[in-house]
C-alpha cells in the first residue's frame, strides 16, 4: 500500500469512529440494535466490493463504526438502549 491509501484509510476510519460516537452519544436512549452490527454490516458489504474503490473506504469506514461500539461487542449486547454512563468521545463504548 502506498502512503495515499493509508492515509485515505485513516480518514475514513476515523469518519466511521466519529459518526458512531456521535449516534452513542445523541441516539444512545433509543431502543434499537447497537451500532457494532452496523459497522460489521458496512465492513461485509465492503469486503464484497474490495476490487473496488468504494469496497476499501466501506471497510475503513465500517471498521471505524465497529470500533466505536467496541464494548457492546464485547459484552454481546444486540438491541436496546445503552447503557447510562459518562459519555466520552475517545472511548471504546
Amino acid at each position: 500500500m502506498n502512503l495515499k491509501k493509508i492515509i485515505i484509510f485513516i480518514v475514513f476510519c476515523f469518519a466511521g469512529y466519529s459518526i458512531g460516537r456521535i449516534g452513542h452519544v445523541f441516539g444512545g436512549f433509543l431502543i434499537t440494535p447497537h451500532h457494532w452490527i452496523y459497522g460489521l454490516l458496512i465492513f461485509g458489504l465492503g469486503w464484497f466490493l474490495r476490487k473496488k474503490k468504494i469496497g476499501n473506504i466501506l471497510m475503513a469506514f465500517g471498521t471505524g463504526v465497529f470500533i466505536s461500539d467496541l464494548k457492546d461487542f464485547f459484552y454481546f449486547r444486540i438491541y436496546g438502549q445503552d447503557i447510562n454512563e459518562t459519555f466520552r468521545f475517545w472511548g471504546l463504548d
